[in-house]
């Protein structure tokens, strides 16, 4: 029964629907730089030095190793990568910038008339 109920309380933090709205997120995200590549900077590159690179293949007997396609899943991926990182740098930043700062711990009675005292005493 324990175990049960520490699952529950698991999925009810927020932990299962975080994780699977970062997958979400991060699946539509994914597409969204694949067809950037795809379609924009892969055949940008390809048009300067007049190559198609989803093309670019060995032909090894039978088998066909199609490189082009694993260069352009290796931008996908640079890309991504580069992308996530300067969106955890900003989060960070953004979060040290409006974190919020402890309030003032204001002392005890006692400790602020021995202030006060001792402030009258000085001025003497």
């Amino acid at each position: 029964m324990s175990l049960i109920r520490e699952f529950r309380e698991f999925a009810i933090k927020g932990n299962i629907v975080d994780l699977a709205v970062a997958v979400i997120i991060g699946a539509a995200f994914g597409k969204i730089v694949s067809s950037l590549v795809e379609d924009i900077v892969m055949p940008w590159i390809g048009s300067m030095g007049r190559v198609d690179f989803k093309s670019l293949m060995w032909q090894v007997g039978e088998a066909k190793i199609m490189y082009g396609k694993f260069v352009q899943t290796c931008v996908d991926f640079l890309i991504i990568a580069l992308a996530i990182f300067v969106m955890v740098k900003i989060i960070n930043e953004l979060r040290r910038r409006y974190e919020d700062k402890p309030p003032a711990v204001t002392p005890p009675r006692q400790e602020q008339l021995l202030e006060e005292i001792r402030d009258l005493l000085k001025k003497r």
